[in-house]
């Protein structure tokens, strides 16, 4: 029998809700999948986390400064507020007992932590240490990435890449979400949306992307002229030489939460879009165009309800758990410290960008 997992939450917010769900999803989707222990949840609101606690099942509410001295735990989660992330990776890493780690993104918000890190990552830490790029785990994403791995596609010529939102366009949902307009790299579409894309990007192609221009568009006068609502960015795959684009928007007109990748190579192409999340579709010379339907295949490891149902976003969380907790790593590409690392490094260059301009 694997050994119980003893987890703690450092967050206690919306975001930190969803993973709850997803613990508590995992046996009915994975057979085995090992005793999770809800320990403590930290928040420095104490009526936050003791109604987090209350709710989801946690046994004891803390505030965060406590989380340090508990010996009691092996699994942490940490998901509070942007700025919290880089200080807490490197407290949770002197816990004795913590063996997993997951940070959610972005796990850095300067050059400097950056730096501390790609020390850490180069240090004998002992940790496994996993960001939150679920979209990774979404079934036709994961279909996607083998089959460009194979090689079908011969050598990337040009891509491009697009998260797009529009909430941002609403006068009261700015005003709600005003803590949403640091400048890059604390907050903004970039960081927000545009992390997921880079972590895309460097799974299907490679980590020597090198950011060649960036500029900001979209501004309002309610919101700071240092805030990037909508970026786009000139990517260079030094390896290959592959050029390509990002866009990352929170002001999109028609989009609700739209995520694209396409990817031209020299054999073929292949093209996934959240506006049909369950497929990807690809050309090769000799069959034309063809989709590909993945629905909610997560084989070997889980049919439930079955493998035709169609896929989401919470599913693919519930994923990136599973393999968190020790799930069969060969099955996925895992989003571990230094894939992290390798995003954070290019939001900081299109930062260096977007700030000289």
């Amino acid at each position: 029998m694997k050994p119980s997992i003893h987890v703690g939450f450092l967050g206690a917010g919306g975001f930190a809700q969803t993973h709850a769900y997803a613990l508590d999803t995992l046996k009915y989707y994975y057979a085995n999948t090992p005793q999770i222990e809800k320990t403590v949840v930290a928040s420095p609101t104490p009526s936050s986390r003791e109604a987090f606690a209350r709710r989801f099942g946690f046994r004891e509410a803390i505030p965060p400064e406590a989380m340090w001295e508990r010996t009691d735990l092996n699994t942490l989660f940490i998901l509070g507020p942007n700025h919290t992330h880089t200080p807490q990776v490197l407290q949770a890493v002197e816990m004795p007992s913590l063996k997993r780690i997951y940070v959610e993104k972005p796990i850095a918000i300067s050059a400097q932590e950056l730096s501390d890190l790609q020390l850490l990552a180069k240090s004998a830490h002992g940790k496994f240490i996993m960001v939150g790029f679920e979209f990774l785990q979404k079934s036709a994403l994961r279909a996607a990435l083998e089959h460009w791995r194979s090689g079908d596609f011969g050598e990337p010529i040009h891509f491009r890449v697009e998260y797009l939102h529009s909430s941002y366009l609403n006068v009261d949902y700015r005003q709600q979400h005003a803590d949403r307009f640091a400048p890059i790299p604390q907050n903004g579409a970039v960081v927000d949306l545009g992390s997921h894309a880079l972590s895309l990007l460097i799974a299907f192609l490679d980590d020597q992307l090198v950011v060649r221009t960036a500029a900001a568009s979209g501004h309002f006068e309610d919101t700071p002229q240092e805030t990037d609502l909508c970026t786009t960015v000139m990517i260079e795959d030094a390896t290959s030489g592959a050029v390509g684009t990002l866009v990352a928007s929170r002001v999109s007109q028609g989009t609700g939460d739209q995520l694209m990748l396409d990817i031209r190579g020299t054999h073929g192409a292949l093209v996934f879009s959240t506006a049909q999340p369950d497929s990807y579709t690809t050309f090769l010379p000799n069959l034309g165009w063809q989709r590909h339907d993945c629905m909610s295949d997560y084989l070997p490891d889980s049919k439930f309800p079955s493998g035709y149902v169609p896929s989401g976003w919470l599913r693919a969380l519930v994923h990136n758990h599973y393999l968190f907790l020790g799930g069969e790593p060969g099955i996925s590409f895992i989003p571990d410290l230094q894939h992290g690392i390798e995003v954070q490094r290019l939001i900081q260059q299109i930062a260096d960008h977007l700030h000289s301009a």
